[in-house]
């Protein structure tokens, strides 16, 4: 699954601990899988006849299951939430007796199902039958219904999301990961639709008055998760791909806007066969595309049938940026991963939810990377490992493997230490190991493991048979406990044409200065910038010797999750030498200098001085790095004009010259990082104020009227959000009308956003207002809720809680209990903390409290960050700036 959440800025109170290191993570003791249903009872075949009335938002439905009962018992315990039993029998298939009729009991709370007996069933093989009614939903889970604008009038189709534990909404089921099973899914749909699940279509049959009775393939065995059904007004676009048919779905007249994705699609199908080197097992893989959006997801890896709403998988002519195509590619490539490492390779329970999902992210990139070399995303290991470490640096953090016993925890289980952490531990074992080792054991893994369930144990210990050299110890000490190393560098004095380098290890943590550190063997790659990368793994205390003289680069090419704390001089030579840095060493060492120096473990001046010694012609991303760190210390002067004003003068003379390179204008030839750099410096040149920048994104958008060159496609979105973002009432209505008059949902959408986005006050409150009128759609308001509490946390913190009840309608029940605390994270006030705390108390159960803590963490360390870092920034503008 790829989830859709826009990052804050860094989350938590900083210190590093100097304590005696502690032990390092052991294995787990081997377990059963994990369960919340009574064991003794194994489904292994669904076959399922469902009727949906997409008008009255309600389905009936039918489902024969196929069971293996192990050992005698009066009761059978399924899954099942807001279904409703009509009837229901048990047959044996093989034993000659007679069960009798099953009492049903519903049990809301846990939601399952049970059916008792009147007598104990003996172990054997049976069919349970039921029949039932259920809902369908506004929001996405379970089986929902998404209307939509079209030039023809609004239209509805249905979707399916069932990750993490909606499967249950569906079908009457043994809704927990490890119980695979096949599905035959016969459905009823109006004759002029069309109907998608994970197989193909195997047979139809006309019912007459407008009603076809549409019976798909049996599927692979495989998680109840998995299984997709929809329904709607759609086309379908194929290619032959390697024997198996590529699909796009999407709404009629859009398909083609969905030809790069299903390019893209075959040609990642074809690296993914042979990396995996088992060949894609289904018969075809569609990529569906819907609108609206969730604040749970983007996509989902429905085996044979990827559900992505539009903004992932469309690009539409007139809007769609360079950004929004690598966002298509990557997303596809990320649920394509899934039919692998996921769908056809399952985990046992949600504690290993990061075996699908970090690994996902890191097929992605690799692939993205490998397919699309021009577009650079190498540089993008940075990002991903500071997105992790953003959250797995406070107390509310844990381990990439997690205990999850509740639906609840398994939802908050999709975050960024799962993707991101996950993500790059696997950077760093491949690095530790090498490519070709690694691919090996990740092959022998699949082949092994095939329509099965594992746990993270699995994978390590084919990768180590492959390696030849232990890496468990490695694996187990970044997944089975929680945190960052640090890794404090000393070198001594060049001898005979090599460097000493000395190591110790600490934890860096951003809110217990005090915490005891725990330790991990850190693989390190060191050297001196022209000289031989050398490797070594880091247990404590460690040195190694590099070949050359001169400056010393610890993570060189940074593939390790680590800190990197160099000594005042070090620091210094890196900063004289930064130009002589490769470009993703250059973003490693600015992310470092930034977390440290915000944690006070070196001076925050260290980043000030990075963002001017960064040079002219530096990588496009490396400027857009010091761009993002002028907005993150812009947002915390917030409120306090004479401060920001003299800092925003400071950001400005560095970003103006570059911006200056580049213009509004595209280039024949210019690379994609610079189109893509362009987009960010126009608006983060209007965020820090450039009067300028603002009055010509302005001319623009009046322009466009009578010229249609004013406003480039790829500008169109950043241009709309700055005149938006300091609209006028005037310009907000004008803005609401176009809202208001598009009939394509993808543009609409973006709309509606738009006019959530104003500084002003007043506006602000029209947005949440508008919100929960249905306007703009069922599932485009809690958007506009959040994105209102950007600017506006308290504001926006406050309405929601007080329209309880409305916009609980409006957010997907997998998003509720960390929904209300995020609207808050931007707040500096120490009386958000109470608010949360006290929504936290009546609303959220006790074991599911992470994001609520985690978002308090978050105000705590914004409070301690304005009171006492920007003393630091102020003196260093007196001193430096002209």
């Amino acid at each position: 699954m790829r989830r859709y959440l826009v990052s804050a800025i860094a989350l938590a109170l900083a210190g590093v601990s100097m304590a005696p290191l502690a032990a390092t993570a052991k294995a787990p003791p081997m377990r059963e899988a994990t369960t919340q249903l009574p064991r003794g009872v194994v489904p292994t075949h669904y076959d399922v006849a469902v009727v949906p009335h997409a008008d009255k938002l309600a389905f009936d439905g039918k489902v024969t299951i196929t069971l293996n009962v192990l050992k005698p018992t009066s009761s059978i315990t399924l899954n099942a939430a807001d279904l409703t039993f009509s009837e229901a029998s048990l047959t044996p298939t093989k034993l000659k007796i007679m069960v009798g009729k099953p009492k049903v009991t519903v049990d809301e709370k846990a939601q399952t199902a049970t059916f008792t007996f009147d007598h104990p069933v003996p172990a054997g093989e049976y069919r349970l039958a039921m029949t039932y009614a259920g809902k369908i939903g506004t929001q996405a889970n379970g089986i929902f219904a998404l209307d939509y604008d079209t030039k023809a009038g609004k239209k509805r189709a249905l979707y399916t999301q069932f990750e993490n534990s909606d499967a249950r909404r569906f079908i009457p089921s043994w809704d927990e990961p490890n119980y695979k099973a096949t599905f035959d899914l016969t459905a009823t749909v109006p004759s002029a639709d069309m109907a998608v699940s994970n197989m193909p279509i195997v047979s139809k049959k006309d019912l007459g008055n407008g009603m076809t009775e549409v019976h798909f393939g049996q599927s692979p065995k495989m998680s109840t998760y998995l299984l997709f059904f929809s329904v709607g007004e759609f086309e379908r676009a194929t290619k032959m791909a390697e024997g198996t048919e590529i699909g796009v779905i999407a709404q009629k007249g859009m398909v083609d806007q969905a030809d790069f994705a299903l390019e893209s699609s075959a040609a990642v199908l074809h690296e993914y066969n042979d990396y995996f080197g088992v060949k894609y097992p289904l018969p075809k893989l569609d990529n569906i595309a819907a609108p609206g959006q969730s604040q749970f997801f983007s996509a989902m890896e429905n085996w044979g049938a990827i559900f992505t709403f539009e903004y992932s998988l469309l690009l539409n002519p007139t809007i769609s940026t360079q950004g929004d195509k690598q966002r298509v590619f990557n997303t596809a490539a990320h649920e394509m991963a899934h039919q692998w490492f996921g769908d056809l390779v399952t985990m046992s329970w949600w504690d290993d939810l990061w075996l699908n999902e970090g690994f996902a992210s890191w097929m992605a990139e690799r692939t993205t990377e490998k397919l699309h070399p021009e577009w650079h995303t190498n540089l993008d290991l940075v990002g991903t490992r500071e997105g992790a470490m953003s959250l797995d640096a406070v107390a509310t953090t844990h381990p990439v493997v997690q205990h999850v016993e509740t639906v609840e925890q398994a939802s908050q289980a999709f975050d960024s230490i799962t993707y991101s952490k996950g993500q790059a531990v696997i950077t760093m074992l491949e690095a530790y190991v090498g490519p070709e080792t690694w691919r090996t054991g990740v092959r022998n893994y699949i082949k092994a493991h095939a329509y099965g369930n594992t746990v993270s144990d699995d994978l390590w210990k084919s990768v180590q048979a492959a390696a030849g050299k232990p890496i468990t110890q490695i694996a187990h000490d970044f997944t089975l406990q929680p945190g960052i190393p640090l890794i404090r560098v000393q070198t001594t004095a060049c001898n005979a044409g090599k460097t000493e380098v000395l190591l110790s290890q600490g934890e860096f943590t951003k809110d217990r200065p005090n915490k005891k550190a725990l330790r991990w063997h850190v693989p390190v790659i060191a050297k001196t910038l022209d000289g031989k990368a050398v490797t070594t793994v880091v247990d404590g205390k460690g040195s190694v010797t590099v070949p050359g003289c001169g400056p010393v680069l610890v993570n060189a090419g940074q593939t390790g999750y680590y800190r990197t704390l160099y000594s005042p001089q070090q620091f210094a030579a890196l900063k004289g030498d930064f130009s002589k840095l490769a470009p993703i060493d250059q973003l490693g060492l600015m992310g470092d200098t930034w977390a440290l120096a915000m944690a006070g473990q070196e001076p925050v001046a260290n980043v000030l001085e990075l963002a001017k010694a960064t040079p002219a012609d530096a990588d496009p991303q490396v400027w857009g790095e010091v761009a993002g760190y002028f907005s993150a210390i812009d947002s915390y002067y917030k409120g306090d004009e004479a401060r920001q004003t003299r800092f925003r003068a400071f950001a400005l003379e560095r970003l103006r010259p570059v911006f200056a390179r580049i213009g509004w204008e595209a280039k024949a030839g210019e690379s994609v990082p610079t189109a893509l750099l362009r987009t960010q410096m126009i608006g983060t040149l209007a965020s820090l104020g450039d009067k300028d920048v603002i009055a010509e994104a302005r001319r623009r958008f009046a322009a466009q009227k009578t010229d249609p060159n004013a406003v480039p496609v790829p500008l169109r979105k950043t241009i709309t959000a700055i005149v938006a973002r300091n609209a006028d009432a005037a310009t907000w209505n004008q803005l609401h009308d176009e809202a208001k008059a598009e009939t394509t949902p993808l543009i609409k959408d973006q709309l509606y956003a738009m006019l959530s986005v104003a500084k002003d006050d007043a506006l602000a409150k029209q947005a949440l207002d508008l919100a929960l009128t249905p306007e703009p759609g069922a599932t485009n308001s809690a958007g506009m809720i959040r994105i209102v509490s950007y600017d506006h946390p308290d504001m926006a913190f406050d309405f929601a809680v007080a329209h309880r009840e409305q916009v609980d309608k409006l957010v997907d029940s997998t998003s509720s209990s960390r929904y209300y605390p995020a609207l808050g994270a931007t707040s500096f006030k120490p009386e958000m903390i109470d608010k949360i705390k006290a929504y936290a108390d009546a609303h959220i159960a006790e074991g599911s409290r992470r994001v609520a803590n985690t978002v308090i963490a978050n105000i705590q360390y914004r409070m301690m960050i304005r009171n006492d870092r920007l003393s630091d920034v102020d003196a260093w503008l007196a001193k430096n700036a002209d």
